[in-house]
């Protein structure tokens, strides 16, 4: 649902930005439905978020320039779809995202990280430390990062996938000496006003748990809800490592948070997909063209001079 190696942590309080918001509308509606989408529609639909035209189209092309999109010409249009890897981070980020908040039966093991990645290949290093922030590992000292799960899987995958498991040595733990564990876990993640970002969560989209609430949202206003939703729920794992209680008392709030991203999720799909689609392809649900298409062929054919490569 989100490419990790492009997404940071976010809040509900928090400006959208065009890039990061492309990325949710890639991993919420383009993956798994898969095809393409049309530019015009995507400029269209970030508009809906307060975006101008030329903010939308220079977040595209960045994400194109980044390899996570590529163009495709139908006709005079051009549509987007998603790349190989882009397909394979959301995925990556797809598993995170929903298993968040859910039971561990890793036995409360704690996984080590230690690397000596050369100075020449930064590029495999920041992904790395990006990738692993959103697994929920934090950093005791350079080369050095811990979870409180066992997620020995997903970076030894990650390792091969960057091509830098050569340098690196993974070690799975359990802690003999509790008593020193709430001061590696001050020394090692920012828990400062997770408990508040939580609550600001739920002030914000709690209310349309209620069906007279959904009830009155318009198609396009329930996907601007819910992409909201999850464009602020991914931050969660960004910041919570999901510690046990005695170290980090945030069970209930994040129980509550994920409980209200899966409900309204689901509760919201059919009518922000409805929007989506009929803005992204240009089409309404009856399979004609939709009015922004139609204006558009009009103003092209109308103009001798116009330029061909529709975007």
């Amino acid at each position: 649902m989100s490419v990790t190696s492009a997404m940071r942590p976010l809040t509900v309080s928090e400006p959208l930005q065009p890039q990061d918001l492309v990325i949710t509308l890639l991993g919420t509606y383009i993956r798994p439905r898969g095809g393409t989408a049309w530019s015009g529609g995507l400029v269209q639909l970030l508009g809906e978020f307060g975006f101008s035209q030329g903010a939308a189209r220079a977040a595209l092309t960045r994400l194109v320039r980044r390899g996570l999109l590529s163009r495709v010409r139908q006709g005079r249009l051009i549509h987007y779809r998603v790349t190989e890897r882009a397909d394979r981070l959301l995925a990556e980020g797809d598993r995170r995202i929903y298993s968040f908040g859910q039971p561990r039966t890793d036995g409360n093991q704690w996984t080590v990280l230690w690397h000596r990645i050369p100075e020449d290949r930064r590029l495999e290093w920041a992904r790395l430390a990006r990738r692993l922030r959103f697994l929920g590992f934090g950093p005791l000292q350079d080369g050095l990062w811990v979870s409180p799960h066992d997620h020995v899987r997903d970076v030894t995958q990650l390792l091969g996938e960057l091509e830098v498991a050569e340098h690196a040595t993974v070690l799975v733990a359990r802690n003999a000496t509790p008593e020193g564990l709430p001061g590696l876990v001050g020394n090692t993640w920012d828990l400062s006003g997770l408990a508040d970002r939580y609550s600001a969560f739920l002030a914000e989209f709690s209310p349309y748990l209620k069906p007279r609430e959904r009830a009155r949202l318009s198609d396009k206003e329930a996907f601007i809800v819910r992409t909201q939703l999850i464009h602020h729920f991914r931050g969660f794992p960004w910041l919570d490592p999901e510690l046990v209680e005695e170290l980090a008392p945030l069970g209930e709030s994040r129980a509550r948070a994920v409980d209200t991203f899966q409900r309204l999720f689901d509760a919201l799909t059919q009518p922000a997909e409805e929007h989506f689609w009929t803005v992204a392809t240009g089409f309404a649900a009856n399979g004609g063209p939709s009015r922004q298409v139609t204006a558009r062929r009009q103003r092209t054919r109308a103009s001798p001079g116009a330029v061909r490569d529709v975007r």
